[in-house]
């Protein structure tokens, strides 16, 4: 891209000595035998170099380097990836190369990039951001031999997306051979959601520099390198106090200057001044008043279609012939207007916003709308198409509301749904046909799902609320308007609407989709008003059917989960089980990335196994998610919970370190989309459980103060029982009194019915904590904690529940209660209780044999502090 020079070519920048030397020493460490790569972010306002500064680091930089180098432009905020298709082009125009610079994520990076069809179905945004740091990283391995250099001027304007893809790269980028250098102005110039992206660029940098305005001295040595050794320090001083220091508005004074001199006999300053009045703001665009009318309208008309855009399509917006837009050209760059080439290119971005602000307003919008309609005769996507679409004024046009709407899909299937939201918020606006309206409401929702939950919820109550959709739209309405809900920690909410629905929707498929709906939301329900009818119902309902149907997997599959829960025989809750599932997998339309059903029905499946003691059939189940989220690019909150997941069946089978891994890795995903969401409290909830296991106290009660896990809990099912577990951190504390009044809390969970002790092992705690200060409650805790064990049946719970039966028994007693407490466990996949088990019944008898076994395996589960407990008893 070509920019304007400053005056003084070939000389060394004034005043910028620093900037320029901290540009070389990130060059010199990328070119190094083991380059090391960084970020350099310049920033100051319109006017202070930054362009300047750039173009001596790209000329540097080229000696050694490849660089890429482009300029965001407002015409091109709302239009997702372009900066990075545009810092990419020469890469992706290599098409030997283009294979393997896309790699594996080829169905993701491809389209986002403008080089394959878009899918169907909307793309995982945080997938395509993964995947383009992806493929950054490939491009910087590819260009070892002259390390890659990326330079991007008025980060300000860059799109959301690609900015977002940058601020996510930033971190990376001391272990990559890149360097990244970015200049924009102060945040304040960008768009919001971008805001947040240049502050994360601002953080990761090893530079970070304002640009300030050049000193007086620095102006008057400028003006004697323009004008010549006759130009006193007076007219550098008129200069300086005109411009402020400004570098563009100085440049551009000398250029004037040097073309029509001052009179000698002039007052310097008054002419300087008046000078300088017309190289900003509106006195900027008026010079083009000078010109004639075809200049101005074909400048006015390039500002409309923004950089990049070739100069004829220009001119056909303007209605300019071929011989007239070459006279109009040559005015223009004559002027320092435009730049030479065939594309546009403004001098500099002041110059292109002045002329964009003096369009007169009505002229503006119809330009915008024929622009539109240009981009489109040409060629271009109907996405490429919405950046003029969003700044015609609603007319009540249909073509416009539809072409907006194909935008929004676009956009969506390119993972980028703020540019669809704004597409679709704005066909809202034109506005569309009345049996239209609660489509397009529909299609927001939809849109701003990943997003913003609560716009979500306001637009599909809005769609429900209107005539126009059919049954089928109705129920996946009401599906995700759920989903929203439940996303948003409101759990009641979601059960009632779906509740509603289903009782006003016809008998059929989809009235069964809502009713399982209706079941699955009040199983997550933290608190529910009658628990144990609910069961009943789900029930009488699932219990006679065969699992013919995905409507009838699905509600096998949360009878199945109501069982575990409740405690019910481990032998008919895997029945129910296999009758949800197709040979042991879920079926086709309710796997892991089917989006009519959701994820959570062979989530649940999956967690009932892991809770029945099932846990390889767990642990397949989970691993299937992680593939399939991984393939289909989805790395948001989905790959997020699939690892949370796999972290349960690794810290069930008592394996606890690579538990405790994958659950940090769990929270590093979900931390990427945001706070506070379910998966949150699931990840700390089990990484708390985890790290007690292990005896690392304080590492879990650093954990839960800044995660904020405790009381008050969301309305929504914490996986496992939340109480319960705070309940064994506060007793692992010393906190008893407080321990046992969060234990007591838990026993909520047996009156909804729910008496699986591996669940929620509350009575196991509260009975230990007990046993001093209250025996005989105590002692009655434990006794129904062994029925429910014996009702449950797994070897797990019956060996947990022995083993506190042991531990509050008579001596005497003791030792054979903790010797059946190893034999169950024997058969139990809970290698962490067989070794606590084998210790404590080592410790009751004396037996050096069931402490070294208890030692030896204790260590192998990563249960520190109880192998520590079996070394000294030992030693």
């Amino acid at each position: 891209m070509t920019t304007t020079p400053p005056p003084w070519p070939g000389d060394p920048l004034p005043e910028r000595e620093l900037e320029l030397a901290a540009a070389d020493r990130a060059v010199d460490a990328l070119c190094r035998t083991r380059p090391e790569g960084g970020l350099l972010v310049y920033s100051g306002a319109a006017g202070i170099g930054k362009t300047s500064v750039l173009a001596r680091v790209r000329a540097r930089a080229a000696e050694r380097c490849t660089v890429r180098t482009t300029r965001a432009d407002p015409g091109t905020t709302a239009v997702p990836f372009h900066t990075a298709r545009a810092l990419f082009a020469p890469d992706l125009a290599d098409t030997d190369g283009l294979a393997a610079l896309l790699g594996p994520h080829r169905a993701l990076a491809g389209p986002a990039l403008g080089l394959t069809t878009p899918g169907e179905e909307p793309a995982d945004p945080q997938g395509v951001q993964d995947a383009l740091v992806a493929l950054t990283a490939r491009a910087a391995r590819r260009h070892r031999a002259r390390p890659l250099v990326l330079v991007l001027d008025d980060a300000h304007w860059a799109d959301g997306e690609s900015l977002g893809w940058l601020a996510a790269l930033g971190p990376r980028l001391a272990r990559l051979p890149l360097l990244l250098v970015v200049a924009h102005r102060p945040t304040e110039h960008a768009a919001e959601e971008s805001r947040p992206h240049l502050d994360a660029l601002g953080t990761a940098a090893r530079l970070r520099v304002t640009l300030r305005a050049l000193s007086p001295e620095a102006a008057a040595g400028l003006t004697r390198r323009a004008l010549g050794t006759g130009a006193d320090d007076a007219l550098g001083r008129a200069l300086w106090d005109a411009t402020g220091g400004s570098p563009y508005e100085l440049a551009e004074l000398l250029a004037r200057l040097r073309e029509h001199p001052l009179d000698p006999g002039a007052d310097q300053a008054s002419a300087v001044r008046e000078l300088a009045a017309t190289v900003r703001g509106h006195r900027l665009a008026d010079r083009l008043g000078g010109l004639g009318p075809d200049a101005a309208r074909l400048a006015w008309a390039a500002a409309v279609l923004g950089a990049g855009i070739p100069l004829r399509l220009a001119a056909s917006l303007a209605g300019l012939s071929p011989g007239r837009q070459a006279t109009a050209t040559g005015e223009l760059r004559a002027a320092r207007v435009l730049n030479p080439g065939d594309t546009v290119d403004f001098t500099h971005p002041l110059v292109a916003g002045a002329v964009y602000d003096a369009v007169p307003r009505s002229l503006r919008t119809t330009f915008h709308g024929r622009a539109a309609w240009l981009l489109t005769a040409e060629g271009h996507s109907p996405a490429a198409a919405a950046r003029h679409l969003l700044e015609v004024h609603p007319d009540q046009d249909p073509a416009l509301v539809e072409q907006l709407r194909r935008a929004a899909r676009e956009h969506l299937a390119v993972g980028a749904p703020d540019a669809a939201r704004r597409c679709l918020e704005r066909a809202l606006r034109e506005p569309p046909e009345h049996h239209l309206r609660a489509h397009v409401h529909h299609e927001l929702g939809c849109a701003a799902l990943l997003t913003s939950p609560a716009d979500t919820v306001r637009h599909l109550r809005t769609a429900l609320e209107l005539p126009g959709l059919d049954d089928t739209l109705r129920a996946d309405a009401t599906f995700r308007l759920a989903q929203a809900l439940a996303h948003n920690q409101q759990m009641r909410e979601a059960s009632l609407s779906v509740a509603f629905a289903a009782a006003t929707t016809e008998p059929g498929p989809e009235r069964l989709r809502l009713q399982a709906a209706h079941f699955m939301y009040d199983a997550f329900r933290a608190t529910e008003d009658d628990g144990p009818g609910r069961s009943r119902r789900l029930a009488q309902l699932a219990d006679p059917l065969a699992g013919e149907t995905n409507a009838e997997r699905a509600l096998l599959t949360l009878r199945a989960f109501d069982g575990m829960l409740r405690g019910e025989n481990h032998t008919v809750v895997a029945e129910f089980c296999e009758r949800a599932l197709t040979d042991g997998h879920p079926a086709p339309g309710l796997g892991w990335t089917d989006t009519a059903w959701g994820f959570e029905y062979p989530c649940l499946a999956g967690i009932t196994y892991a809770w029945i003691d099932e846990l390889d059939r767990a642990e397949e189940l989970f691993g299937e998610a992680v593939r399939a989220y991984e393939i289909s690019g989805w790395s948001g909150g989905h790959l997020a919970f699939a690892h949370m997941l796999t972290g349960a069946v690794l810290r069930r089978r008592g394996r606890l370190a690579e538990a405790e891994t994958r659950l940090r890795e769990s929270l590093r995903l979900a931390d990427r989309i945001g706070t506070g969401l379910p998966v949150h409290w699931d990840a700390v909830c089990l990484l708390v459980d985890t790290l007690l296991a292990r005896g690392r106290t304080a590492d879990a009660q650093r954990l839960a103060e800044a995660r904020g896990f405790g009381p008050p809990y969301p309305d929504a099912m914490i996986l496992p029982d939340a109480p319960s577990v705070h309940g064994r951190l506060l007793l692992a504390l010393g906190r008893t009194d407080e321990a046992v009044a969060a234990l007591e809390a838990a026993s909520a969970m047996a009156e909804r019915g729910r008496h699986n002790p591996v669940w929620a092992p509350w009575r196991r705690d509260l009975a230990g904590a007990l046993a001093t200060r209250d025996p005989e409650r105590a002692r009655a805790l434990t006794r129904r904690l062994r029925v429910d064990a014996e009702r449950f049946g797994t070897p797990t719970a019956l060996g947990m529940a022995l083993g506190c039966e042991a531990a509050l028994a008579p001596a005497g007693a003791a030792p054979a209660l903790h010797a059946r407490a190893v034999a169950h466990l024997e058969e139990s996949p809970a290698r962490d209780e067989l070794a606590r088990a084998r210790v404590a019944l080592g410790l009751a008898t004396g037996d050096r044999d069931q402490l070294h076994r208890g030692l030896l395996l204790a260590r192998t589960c990563g249960a520190d502090a109880l192998a520590e407990q079996a070394r000294s008893a030992l030693a």
